[in-house]
């Protein structure tokens, strides 16, 4: 049977599920998604995602990718999308579904991706940012984080600022092609972009540079960190809910190898 591929850009509010994957203590945003798919067509369909992120974290430029027997689409690419979102839950939406060649894979073929982490530093929480980031309340000194950030990109082994799981690593090496910090009044964005990333490695080192700036550690001992491949001697994970895939890289240029198995969060 002949079928379609659609490659779907989605964008979510990671707070009210378990993570992109369905578990045993909670929904998935994958299978809401698998869910609104049923209700179009007959055929059982399976998403393939280019990432699995955890709880609480969002997404604005997730991709997955999905095959569609070709005899039971019967709409337009357009009218797909918004079919879709008719039978999704307000806190998940597709932005666009277009056709794309049948060897394309989300995961497989992405060349890199783009996180960025939100922390509200002021006293009060800002009320609409509840759920979007992080509130350190404490005066955060710029320049030791930025200093600190440079001395993080590029090629090196990460497993210092990764969390531990119950199965091994293929390789904590990763490259990390961006690492920026922006302040606009009280609202800090930590933009954050590479090859791939390792389990709850964003969060390690955004945390990691918060505590930097709070004098927790100096620029100098990030190196340190890295060496020692220890995450007790690295900083804090940041909170989930700071954190939003913002965008995955797909083309010829900086190709990336994306480790069978490993979770980017």
């Amino acid at each position: 049977m002949s079928s379609v591929k659609y490659k779907l850009t989605i964008a979510y509010d990671g707070g009210n599920y378990v993570g992109w994957q369905t578990q045993k203590s909670g929904p998935g945003v994958q299978q809401k998604i698998e869910e609104a798919l049923g209700r179009l067509f007959p055929t059982p369909l399976v998403l393939h995602s280019s990432s699995r992120t955890d709880t609480g974290v969002h997404a604005i430029g997730m991709v997955a990718h999905v095959e569609i027997p070709a005899a039971e689409l019967r709409m337009t690419d357009h009218k797909l999308s918004l079919a879709i979102n008719a039978h999704l839950p307000p806190d998940i939406r597709i932005f666009k579904a277009q056709r794309c060649p049948a060897d394309f894979h989300a995961r497989f073929q992405a060349t890199g991706k783009q996180y960025r982490y939100f922390v509200w530093n002021h006293g009060p929480h800002h009320p609409l940012l509840l759920r979007q980031s992080w509130h350190v309340p404490q005066p955060l000194a710029i320049q030791p984080m930025r200093e600190a950030a440079r001395t993080l990109l590029g090629r090196h082994d990460f497993r210092a600022f990764a969390a531990n799981r119950n199965w091994p690593f293929h390789t904590t090496v990763r490259t990390l092609r961006r690492l920026d910090i922006r302040r606009q009044g009280p609202l800090l964005t930590f933009v954050i972009e590479g090859d791939g990333f390792l389990y709850r490695m964003c969060r390690g080192l955004v945390g990691t540079l918060v505590q930097t700036g709070m004098g927790r550690f100096e620029p100098a001992e990030i190196p340190k960190m890295l060496a020692s491949r220890d995450r007790r001697l690295a900083g804090m994970s940041a909170p989930a809910h700071g954190l939003v895939l913002w965008k995955v890289f797909y083309g010829p240029t900086g190709a990336a190898e994306v480790p069978a198995g490993d979770l980017d969060e």
